[in-house]
């Protein structure tokens, strides 16, 4: 007998998918689940979506942990940093370079088979704070504690680091992002708004902290409530879409 995983090509994909994992291929996993998410996603099947969330949450745990791991915290500020060659770690973006560049970075990195953890931060604040951002379909922006060793200094730039990043801060950063990102997911739409258009409000900030256990499962818990619900036939509608390469 022909079961429907051997022939529903999301289920194939994922069978793909959980043998890479089981094998240590975190990134390949990783890919297959986003890969199946959005085909999941293009025919309103939210009850897969949920099932999907899970092992890409667990991918991503093992790619973000080794690249704590990996070494100091790259800082990355021009475009002759990027010349070095690039190793699974983690990369902190700053002035002049900006979200935008950050995210072509992880594609490329991603692209060539290489797991990387990156983040992007704006000049300090009148108020002392870094604006951290990660750029999806939406921008996340969220103001946090720059690290003890960063000295502050005048102009665009602005800010120099003592030393190395603490990969802790890093990780605390990171998770700042993902907080936001679901305050800024929940936060999107109107009372009433179809339950697929909240799955669509995660799924536009996804790109955005794709290391966020929390935001993972937020996500999974607006596909399951989308699961019964009724399919939308009007065009969701948002509100304009922040600039990635602004400060």
């Amino acid at each position: 007998m022909i079961t429907e995983a051997q022939t529903n090509p999301i289920d194939k994909l994922m069978e793909e998918a959980t043998r890479a994992l089981m094998r240590g291929s975190y990134l390949l996993s990783s890919n297959m689940c986003l890969n199946a998410l959005r085909m999941a996603r293009s025919k309103n099947d939210f009850e897969r979506m949920s099932r999907i969330v899970l092992p890409l949450q667990e991918c991503n745990r093992y790619l973000r942990q080794e690249a704590l791991e990996a070494g100091p915290v790259r800082l990355i500020t021009n475009a002759n940093d990027l010349r070095e060659e690039i190793t699974p770690g983690c990369y902190l973006f700053a002035p002049m370079l900006v979200g935008a560049d950050a995210r072509q970075f992880r594609a490329a990195a991603n692209d060539a088979g290489i797991g990387v953890f990156v983040l992007t931060r704006e000049p300090r604040t009148s108020k002392g704070l870094w604006p951290m951002v990660g750029v999806g379909e939406r921008v996340v922006r969220v103001r946090i504690e720059p690290p003890s060793n960063a000295v502050p200094a005048k102009g665009l730039l602005g800010d120099t680091i003592e030393g190395t990043i603490d990969p802790s801060w890093f990780s605390g950063a990171g998770e700042a992002i993902g907080d936001q990102a679901i305050l800024d997911a929940r936060n999107a739409g109107e009372p009433g708004d179809p339950a697929a258009w909240i799955v669509d409000d995660f799924l536009d900030r996804l790109d955005a902290c794709p290391e966020h256990e929390k935001f993972l499962q937020a996500l999974g818990d607006a596909c399951r409530d989308a699961v019964n619900a009724p399919v939308p036939t009007e065009e969701r509608r948002r509100g304009l879409i922040d600039d990635p390469r602004g400060f």
